[in-house]
């Protein structure tokens, strides 16, 4: 590679934006969320996955703590730095 095209690249690559999504924190985010669901149903006595016709309280309760669990990680580890 000669030295202008090296120069160009590397005046390229300071200028393109850093790259900060965390695809890779969002999915340990989201494990972490369905992990905290699946307890939260097994100590409501239900199975986590399993459709419930008019579900009872412990159970919504559980869904609205799994719905923001996973809009934390959302807004917040889409955002982190990959490693």
């Amino acid at each position: 590679m000669n030295l202008k095209l090296a120069g160009a690249l590397l005046v390229a690559a300071s200028a393109a934006p850093a790259a900060v999504g965390g695809p890779i924190a969002y999915g340990i985010c989201q494990t972490g969320c369905n992990g905290l669901a699946v307890a939260c149903y097994a100590g409501a006595g239900f199975t986590f996955g399993v459709t419930i016709i008019g579900g009872p309280p412990a159970v919504i309760a559980c869904n609205v703590a799994l719905g923001t669990c996973m809009a934390g990680c959302a807004t917040v580890a889409l955002f982190a730095p990959t490693p």
